[in-house]
């Protein structure tokens, strides 16, 4: 498991009041019975732990499964990486 997976597994879990045991990356949000308000709590947890910003309705975007959420944060935060100047 990739840090940035271990991380959404644990904001899902802790937002959605559920095991982190019953979350699979090929786990869809409703198949995890989360809410619609939650779904939008884990999203603003994520971007918050990360200070990245996702997509709001991008296709290029999979934010309805646990593993389409893990590729998003990772693609953003390389993204982020890329563009923050190296210190010298």
């Amino acid at each position: 498991m990739s840090e940035v997976q271990d991380t959404v597994f644990g904001i899902i879990a802790k937002e959605a009041g559920i095991d982190i045991a019953t979350i699979k990356p090929d786990s869809t949000l409703k198949d995890l019975n989360i809410q619609s308000l939650d779904a939008v709590q884990i999203i603003f947890e994520i971007e918050d732990h990360y200070k990245i910003t996702m997509p709001d309705r991008d296709p290029n975007f999979d934010t309805e499964s646990v593993k389409g959420l893990i590729e998003a944060v990772e693609k953003l935060v390389a993204e982020k990486a890329a563009q923050t100047p190296a210190a010298s």
